[in-house]
């Protein structure tokens, strides 16, 4: 080979997804590239050689051997390494001025050892600070194979992927539910094409008209409901109220009631971190239903289960999306707090935690995955900068804005009268309870309905902090709405 023409390779991590690395490399001669050296921190590869490849120094050495070596990539290939140690191989090697890749995680090692075209750009699931976690979706084979699937807000990032995996598993039929025609048609062409001889069948309506709530699930017999369907920002529910309960709560009660008057077996309802000790509305109406849901339960003839989510990264309208478009446009990037923190999930780990808390959930359960670390947002915001392949704050300005109405600093994945147990399986928890249900709970969301259909702003937000302690209080970004706040 050509030693002028060829790429010159560092690999990071000399363990054994790195010796796969350099390998395949090897074993590829087509690619033009070597690998000229590997980096690693343990004292005892210090100046060996692994495999025929020469350890050129430890992690920190990266710049200094790029130049020497005249390296034109690197390979970070550490799959169990935390967010912090990819964060500083990416200063390093911005810093050099060297292209950077790195290795699927431990779970595809693990199944079938590296391949050149799993070798990839750095995403930012990668700066997670944990293995994305991989559930099986045909664990759930049992309960969704060979019967008909309904997905509300199945036109969503959260809906959609579950449709897919859904798909995957072969239901008998995939009922496509929400209310935006242009993002249905897209998941239903999509599905079509790579489900041909599955039955797939929409359904274009609103959940709060109650009648054809009931006509649709009579009509499509659904065995098994994933309910996705929601209004998610905080800040425009703070402004609307009365908006947040009728399609948070009402839609909801409407479809829970057609479901189990109409023989489904299972509910699956997706809730949210921020309906821990919720300030927000938006949280507050996820808590009520949650709350609503394990009022029923004990009595329902269906299986009625809750899975919450942190931050889904790549979620249509979510902060990571927000953070990409304005680094596109040239910035600023916009951090509500240095201090805060939120939880992140992958949009497929959403999905697969959803299908998985089907296939386990008794009943009256709130399943919520292990998502490490909450992540600072400021950290964030300057990890997607790097990854632009710009410096934060000389190229791209970031901007502390201030946090909006309904904000918390710090997300938690349980509430003050929570605890969580393991759920039998692997990164799996449910929040139990510290006491009964609220006596009266569903009259008094019958009540809250009625009162965001009347408009009575004022008494709707009296009844939310009724229904759940703590809503409203603090006042400002940390607390509850003002009952004069404006749409």
């Amino acid at each position: 080979m050509n030693e002028c023409a060829e790429k010159r390779i560092v690999v990071v991590g000399a363990g054994e997804a790195g010796r796969m690395v350099a390998a395949e490399i090897a074993a590829h001669p087509e690619l033009a590239s070597r690998v000229v050296g590997f980096l690693d921190d343990a004292p005892n590869l210090a100046g060996s050689t692994v495999d025929g490849v020469p350890v050129l120094g430890g992690t920190g050495d990266l710049e200094a051997v790029v130049l020497r070596e005249n390296a034109a990539e690197v390979v970070i290939a550490i799959p169990t390494a935390p967010g912090a140690f990819v964060r500083g191989m990416i200063k390093h090697c911005r810093r050099a001025g060297v292209p950077f890749k790195i290795v699927p995680g431990v779970m595809e090692i693990i199944t079938g050892g590296v391949r050149i075209d799993q070798i990839r750009e750095v995403r930012v699931e990668d700066l997670l600070g944990r293995e994305t976690v991989d559930l099986d979706p045909g664990s759930a084979r049992g309960v969704i194979a060979g019967v008909p699937v309904l997905v509300t807000g199945a036109g969503g990032s959260i809906g959609g992927e579950l449709c897919r995996q859904i798909a995957r598993i072969g239901p008998r039929s995939l009922v496509l539910l929400g209310r935006g025609e242009n993002r249905i048609f897209e998941i239903e062409d999509e599905l079509r094409s790579s489900h041909p001889r599955l039955d797939i069948r929409t359904c274009i309506t609103d959940l709060r008209d109650r009648e054809r709530t009931r006509r649709i699930v009579r009509e499509h017999a659904p065995d098994v409901v994933f309910h996705a369907a929601a209004h998610k920002h905080v800040h425009y529910m703070e402004r609307d109220p009365e908006e947040a309960v009728t399609n948070n709560v009402e839609a909801s009660v409407h479809l829970v009631r057609a479901a189990e008057e109409f023989g489904a077996s299972r509910f699956v309802f997706i809730s949210t971190d921020k309906a821990a000790d919720p300030r927000g509305v938006m949280g507050a109406t996820k808590r009520i239903f949650e709350e609503y849901l394990r009022a029923r339960s004990a009595r329902s003839p269906a299986r009625l289960i809750t899975v919450r989510f942190g931050n889904v990264i790549g979620s249509t309208g979510s902060v990571v999306p927000l953070f990409l478009k304005q680094i596109r446009r040239g910035g600023p990037v916009t951090v509500s707090d240095p201090r805060a923190t939120r939880y992140f999930m992958t949009v497929r780990e959403a999905a697969l935690l959803v299908i998985r808390a089907s296939a386990i959930g008794k009943g009256g359960e709130i399943f919520i995955l292990d998502m490490g670390e909450a992540l600072n947002m400021l950290e964030v915001a300057q990890d997607l900068i790097m990854l632009a392949g710009y410096e934060p704050e000389t190229e791209i300005p970031v901007v502390v804005t201030g946090l909006r109405d309904g904000e918390k600093l710090h997300e938690s994945l349980v509430g003050a009268g929570e605890r969580l147990r393991p759920a039998g399986e692997e990164k799996l928890f449910v929040a139990e309870q510290a006491g009964a249900v609220s006596a009266g709970m569903e009259t008094a969301v019958e009540e809250l309905i009625a009162l965001a259909r009347g408009g009575e702003r004022a008494r709707v937000l009296e009844r939310m902090a009724s229904l759940v302690p703590g809503f409203g209080s603090g006042g400002g970004a940390e607390g509850g709405p003002s009952a004069g706040a404006k749409c």
